[in-house]
């Protein structure tokens, strides 16, 4: 028999660290009446610790601005690619219609295959 994976989301976890860390319960406790391993609680209360600098690091807003304005740089020059195919796309179709006739799309719709 094989158990299935259980996701735990970010809050279900902060909220069993800080209440692990208040020291009102201990792990054992905590884990048993969770249903989950100590171990793992173990885990997530070590990584909680580890990571808690990151909330007072004050390059990580500035790390942020930086990324959200590559991705924006990034959009504009998309969004100029879809103008420049758009027209590409736009000035063929004027052209086929000249060259072609108005009915040019007809000429080039693929046939089923014969079997």
């Amino acid at each position: 028999m094989s158990r299935t994976r259980r996701n735990f989301n970010a809050k279900f976890k902060s909220d069993l660290v800080l209440e692990l860390l208040k020291g009102e319960k201990d792990l054992n406790t905590l884990a048993s009446e969770n249903s989950i391993q100590p171990n793992l609680l173990r885990n997530w209360k070590k990584e909680f610790l580890d990571k808690a600098s990151v909330v007072f690091d004050d390059s990580r807003e500035d790390n942020l601005k930086d990324k959200l304005a590559a991705e924006r740089k990034e959009k504009a020059s998309y969004a100029r690619k879809v103008g420049q195919l758009t027209m590409q796309v736009d000035w063929l179709k004027k052209k086929s219609e000249e060259m072609l006739g108005p009915d040019y799309e007809s000429k080039f719709t693929p046939k089923p295959f014969d079997d």
